[in-house]
C-alpha cells in the first residue's frame, strides 16, 4: 500500500489537474489540503531524516526501510554444495551470525581437515542488509566455495534503532565467539567442545577479516581493538569500505550524524582512520592487507588514502591495492558471474589463501 505521504502528493496532483472542474474539484482540493495537514502534523508520516535510497526515519520514530529487508534461510546451496546454518551469539542483544561450511570434499582437503576462517561483514551504510539478505546469501555461498574457508557473516544491529558503536560492539562480540569456538576443539583435546563446525573444521590461526562498504569500515575497526588484545589476524580485506573525512559535502556528515547520533565527529577514527597517529595505526595485527577500489566510487579518495597511512606509519606488512576500472561502489556484490565481479572474488581468495 502506498504510504499516506505519496497517497497525498499523488492527491494533489490530481486535484491540480481538475481545478476548472468547478465546486467538486475546488471540494476535492479542500479535502487534500485536509490530508496535507495531517501528513504534516502526524509523527508517523512527518519525517525526521530522510536517507535515501535506503530509508526515511518519521518524528514518531517508525523507519521505513527502501531495501535490504529481504530473508533468504540457511540451507546447502545445490550449485556449490556450500551449507549454511544460523546461530545466535548473543539472546540479549540479538546477535546472529550465519556460518558457511565448504563442501565435505573440500573439508577434508584442508590440512588436517581444517580451513580458514573468515568473519564477514555486510554493507549498507550501517542502517540496511542483513546476513540473511539473498545477495549475501548468494555471495557468500560463492566466496566459501571459491576460497574454501568457514565463512561467518555476522547479523549486527543497525542504526537509527542501534546508533553506533552497537555494531562495533556486535562485531568485537562475534569475534570473540568465533575465536572461542575455533579453539575450542584444541583446548579439550579434541572433544569435539563449542560450534562443530569452528571447532572441528575452523583454523583459529587462520582468521580473516573481511567486509564490505559499512562492513569494510567494521572490519578495520574491529581489527584495531584487535590490536589491543593481543589477537592476531592473518589478514584484513576491506571491499569499497564506508571510510569519509573532516572534508566532506555536508550530505554525508549529516549522514554519519545520523548513523552514531551525533556521537562521533567527521575526524573520528571510526569514519576516518587517517586521523589515527602513526603509532597507533602501524600496531595494526595483521600482516596483509587488502583494499579494493572501485574506480566510479566517490569513496575512493579516501581508500586510497588509507593505504598510503598504512604504509607511511611504519606498519610492517604488505598492503596490496586492487583497482577495478569502470565500476561503482560494490559493484562485486551483484552479478557474481560477470568477469569483473569473478576477477573480484579470485583476487580476495587468493589473498585468504597466500597468494
Amino acid at each position: 500500500m502506498a504510504s499516506p505521504v505519496l497517497l497525498v502528493a499523488a492527491l494533489c496532483s490530481l486535484f491540480a489537474l481538475l481545478g476548472a472542474a468547478g465546486e467538486p474539484a475546488r471540494g476535492a482540493a479542500a479535502e487534500a489540503s485536509a490530508l496535507r495537514s495531517k501528513a504534516a502534523t502526524d509523527p508517523n508520516t512527518e519525517v525526521k531524516f530522510d536517507f535515501t535510497p535506503f530509508l526515511i526515519q518519521y518524528k514518531s520514530g517508525r523507519v521505513h526501510r527502501f531495501m535490504g529487508t529481504s530473508f533468504v534461510p540457511a540451507s546447502v546451496d545445490p550449485r556449490t554444495g556450500v551449507a549454511s546454518r544460523d546461530v545466535v551469539v548473543d539472546h540479549g542483544t540479538g546477535l546472529a551470525v550465519r556460518l558457511y561450511r565448504p563442501s565435505r570434499q573440500a573439508v577434508a582437503g584442508g590440512a588436517g581437515g581444517r580451513l580458514p576462517v573468515l568473519v564477514y561483514f555486510h554493507g549498507g551504510a550501517f542502517v540496511v542488509e542483513s546476513a540473511f539478505d539473498p545477495v549475501y546469501h548468494g555471495y557468500l555461498n560463492a566466496l566459501t566455495a571459491k576460497a574454501g574457508v568457514i565463512a561467518v557473516s555476522v547479523n549486527y544491529r543497525l542504526a537509527p534503532e542501534h546508533p553506533l558503536p552497537a555494531a562495533y560492539e556486535d562485531a568485537w562480540a562475534a569475534l570473540a565467539w568465533v575465536v572461542a569456538n575455533a579453539n575450542a576443539n584444541a583446548r579439550r583435546g579434541g572433544a569435539g567442545a563449542g560450534d562443530p563446525w569452528l571447532s572441528r573444521h575452523g583454523d583459529a590461526s587462520r582468521l580473516f577479516l573481511a567486509g564490505d562498504s559499512a562492513g569494510g569500515n567494521i572490519a578495520q575497526n574491529l581489527a584495531m581493538r584487535a590490536a589491543g588484545q593481543q589477537q592476531r589476524i592473518r589478514g584484513l580485506a576491506l571491499l569499497d569500505p564506508y571510510f569519509l573525512g573532516r572534508y566532506v559535502g555536508g550530505g554525508a556528515a549529516r549522514a554519519w550524524d545520523f548513523i552514531c547520533a551525533g556521537r562521533y565527529g567527521m575526524d573520528h577514527p571510526y569514519v576516518d582512520p587517517m586521523a589515527l597517529p602513526a603509532e597507533v595505526l602501524r600496531r595494526l595485527p595483521s600482516p596483509r592487507v587488502l583494499m579494493t577500489v572501485s574506480e566510479q566510487d566517490r569513496l575512493g579518495p579516501f581508500q586510497r588514502a588509507y593505504v598510503d597511512a598504512l604504509r607511511g606509519s611504519g606498519w610492517r606488512g604488505r598492503a596490496r591495492l586492487y583497482v577495478t576500472p569502470g565500476e561503482g561502489h560494490c559493484y562485486f556484490l551483484n552479478n557474481l558471474a560477470s568477469p569483473k565481479a569473478a576477477m573480484h572474488m579470485a583476487t580476495l581468495a587468493a589473498f585468504i589463501n597466500g597468494s
